[in-house]
């Protein structure tokens, strides 16, 4: 296959940030990146324009990092509850998902992205627990949550 180098113009996911140097698939170059303004070829010429374009990057990283340490705070503050329906011995219905904490998180006025919330796998048990909200590469939130059991078993416990 054949290969080319061009530099980003703009941060695009799981390629680069701006002012990277990468190496790419032709076509996808010439076909995509390059005639959407997203990417524009690695020569001599292109090659002084890096200077501005790290200027712009460590512009937005900054207001990145500020927006970032902003959420921070309100993440900290920040205890969620949510409930679990419950059948006969106890066993719970459901889990709570990356896309309930997300959901939650944008009722109370905060948003982030989805995948930024770091669950090893769905929540199926009661109790307090502790989820990291990976916010940006050098910063991480933990968001406090209390899940409860609800239903038969709170019956069978009463009787």
């Amino acid at each position: 296959m054949a290969t080319t180098e061009v530099i980003l113009r703009e941060k695009i996911n799981s390629l680069g940030s701006e002012a990277d140097v990468v190496t790419v698939k032709a076509g996808y170059a010439r076909n995509f990146l390059i005639p959407e303004g997203k990417a524009f070829e690695a020569n001599k010429a292109n090659l002084k324009h890096l200077e501005s374009l790290n200027a712009k990057r460590v512009q937005r990283e900054a207001k990145e990092l500020e927006a970032a340490n902003a959420l921070v705070s309100k993440i900290g503050k920040l205890k969620l509850d949510f409930t679990l329906e419950s059948g006969q011995g106890g066993k719970a219905f459901g889990s709570i998902t990356t896309i309930d904490i997300h959901k939650e998180l944008a009722n109370k006025g905060i948003d982030i992205d989805r995948h930024a919330i770091q669950l090893s796998g769905p929540i199926k048990t009661s109790g307090k627990q502790n989820i990291e909200v990976k916010l940006h590469s050098e910063i991480t939130a933990t968001l406090k949550i209390n899940v409860k059991v609800d239903g038969a078993d709170a019956e069978s416990s009463e009787a």
